[in-house]
């Protein structure tokens, strides 16, 4: 019986120190993962962060996220899309969309989810933002 009662903290102290380097010493328990970080010196958002969003005709759709306001072209037609009062976001590759290529927006239509692939997004500045027509405004 005594060589297994050894055995238990032998093998919890050995599982400890192969954990030990995984975290740099001041990150802490909630380190962030590299994919929570946006890349450098792009204007990317995640799809949590959208607040509001608007459509004004069936190939353009204003996001808001956070402070930001957003311009998405579609890809063809997305119909009705200007009339949904739902959109889902699916980001594809990675948690961030910085381009058209990283998003799909997902309209719900009678008969189910419709998929409408981003061709391309840009960020609009206060000044484009404001020139906008109020109800295009997200």
């Amino acid at each position: 019986m005594k060589p297994l009662t050894l055995f238990a903290p032998i093998a919890c102290a050995a599982l400890l120190a192969a954990c030990a380097g995984q975290y740099p010493p001041d990150a802490g328990y909630y380190a962030t993962p590299a994919s929570a970080v946006a890349p450098a010196g792009r204007s990317c958002f995640r799809p949590s962060e959208v607040t509001n969003f608007s459509a004004p005709n069936e190939r353009t759709v204003y996001l808001r996220a956070g402070a930001r306001t957003y311009q998405m072209q579609l890809m063809g037609t997305c119909p009705n899309i200007d009339w949904s009062m739902h959109l889902g976001i699916q980001a594809t590759g990675s948690p961030w969309i910085c381009q058209g290529i990283d998003a799909t927006i997902v309209a719900p239509t009678q008969i189910g989810p419709q998929r409408c692939p981003v061709t391309g997004i840009r960020q609009l500045s206060p000044q484009e933002v404001a020139a906008l027509p109020p109800r295009d405004r997200p």
